[in-house]
């Protein structure tokens, strides 16, 4: 029975009963943008790559933080690696961060963060997706779950990330 069942399945394949690509195309991540949606900050051969992680920031565009070090303009794929920046002991100016309704880059202390949805993370089982709006956060959260909280608490939920990751 079992080399009846490998031999039907090989057969199949040979007469083209595979999934059909045009009917279940490759489905884009939720982080991802088009390529012109997406800002990117810093200079260089470099300028498409998270800074710490390496990360395509236009992959994973909608989790996207901004900062300055030192006059350097510094973009990472998430609040993860960012955290982890500062976790070096440094000072970063001006963070920023995606506003995913807009996709514009807005200072991190006026986002409201939706931490815990249903929603893929990045760098992280726990997402964390940030809005300029209470409003938006909202309609985000009851459509995908989650708990809204400001920047210093998601931040300490990336922080208890790295329990897990280290």
């Amino acid at each position: 029975m079992f080399k009846l069942s490998i031999l039907v399945a090989i057969s199949l394949s040979f007469i083209g009963c595979g999934v059909d690509k045009n009917l279940y195309p490759k489905a884009k991540m939720f982080q991802t943008v088009n390529e012109k949606d997406a800002i990117l900050v810093q200079q260089g051969k470099n300028k498409r790559y998270c800074s710490r992680c390496g990360m395509d920031l236009v992959k994973y565009y909608k989790t996207s933080h901004t900062a300055t070090y030192n006059g350097k303009k510094y973009q990472y794929c998430s609040i993860h690696c960012l955290e982890e920046h500062l976790g070096e002991g440094i000072s970063l100016k001006n963070p920023n961060v995606v506003d995913i309704s807009s996709l514009k880059f807005i200072p991190v202390n006026v986002a409201y963060y939706v931490v815990g949805s249903k929603k893929r993370g990045t760098m992280s089982k726990v997402s964390k997706y940030a809005f300029s709006s209470l409003a938006e956060a909202k309609k985000f959260q009851l459509e995908f779950g989650g708990e809204i909280m400001n920047f210093n608490k998601a931040r300490e939920k990336a922080i208890e990330d790295f329990k897990y990751y280290r």
